[in-house]
């Protein structure tokens, strides 16, 4: 079992940045890759950006390819997703999520293991 708390969310405005943070616990955390997704009002949930368990893969949705950066610190247990140039369509619940091994995936329902989510809203 993986435990997951997402924080760093919060209201900004276009053009501004945030650092969302993503702590695990409960299992060795460099076993696992991790990924990010996001769930606006009314529509399914996306993939943002994955991390290879090592962090020497990263692989990222072309709508935040150059703004978004993800990066993780395995002695902290913790994975990183920085957010720059931020944009109104990018207000959503932000979710990290962990499944085991080193492959990177796109499809959420191969992640084993979900944070409670993190609000982000960006206002024009």
């Amino acid at each position: 079992q993986v435990q997951l708390v997402e924080s760093g969310g919060g209201l900004v405005q276009a053009g501004d940045s945030l650092r969302l943070s993503c702590i695990g616990s409960g299992r060795t955390f460099s076993n696992y890759a991790m990924g990010w997704f996001r769930q606006a009002p009314g529509k399914e949930r996306d993939f943002i950006a994955a991390i290879s368990r090592t962090g020497s893969t990263t692989y990222y949705a072309d709508s935040v390819k150059r703004r978004f950066t993800v990066s993780r610190d395995n002695v902290k247990n913790t994975v990183y997703l920085q957010m720059n140039s931020l944009k109104p369509e990018d207000t959503a619940v932000y979710y990290c999520a962990a499944v085991a091994g080193n492959n990177v995936y796109i499809t959420d329902a191969l992640y084993a293991y979900w944070g409670q989510g993190t609000q982000v809203t960006v206002s024009s």
